[in-house]
């Protein structure tokens, strides 16, 4: 497994798999009219071949075959009211490499990215229900703010876990990686 930084070929990739594990993952938790709404290949295609262009940051987990089988993508904090530098906005690993130290190896390439940008601090919002939750607590994050978002019609909240010192995260990414 390699993971190396996005380009715009990988859009079409990048799209399925946020797809995939967008529905495997919210399936359970969102109304069914609400996930239909969003969860266009198509879209999902348009915004990766758009945000692959401009200065996000985005990260690509493949197979030896050249499979893209995960991806995080992230910048700078979006939410200005809240006292963090960066934020992951996305981050998904296909099902069937789940549970595989993946998500961490992608989250490492991340947080070296974040650091070369001056970053000290770093968020990610996910919603409250979300079962893979603990991936980050596991991690060190603790919840800073919560907020409901609309998906479709539907109201559901959204929790942002976060690190107030990327060091500490950094830290515990490299003691979980010697242990694997």
């Amino acid at each position: 497994m390699n993971i190396r930084r996005a380009t715009v070929e990988d859009a079409a990739q990048i799209a399925q798999i946020h797809e995939q594990t967008w529905v495997d993952t919210y399936q359970p938790i969102i109304e069914h009219d609400d996930l239909q709404q969003i969860t266009s290949f198509e879209h999902r295609q348009i915004m990766w071949e758009t945000t692959l262009q401009t200065n996000h940051h985005v990260f690509v987990l493949e197979t030896s075959e050249g499979k893209i089988v995960g991806f995080i993508a992230g910048g700078q904090a979006r939410a200005d009211y809240l006292d963090v530098d960066g934020e992951i906005y996305n981050i998904y690993v296909s099902p069937h490499y789940q549970s595989g130290g993946h998500g961490r190896r992608l989250l490492q390439a991340f947080v070296e990215e974040c650091e070369q940008l001056g970053f000290e601090s770093l968020l990610v919002w996910i919603l409250t229900d979300n079962p893979n939750g603990e991936f980050y607590v596991k991690l060190g994050a603790r919840p800073i703010e919560a907020e409901n978002v609309t998906i479709g019609k539907g109201t559901y909240e959204e929790t942002a876990y976060g690190w107030s010192n990327i060091d500490d995260l950094k830290e515990k990414l490299m003691s979980s990686h010697s242990k694997s």
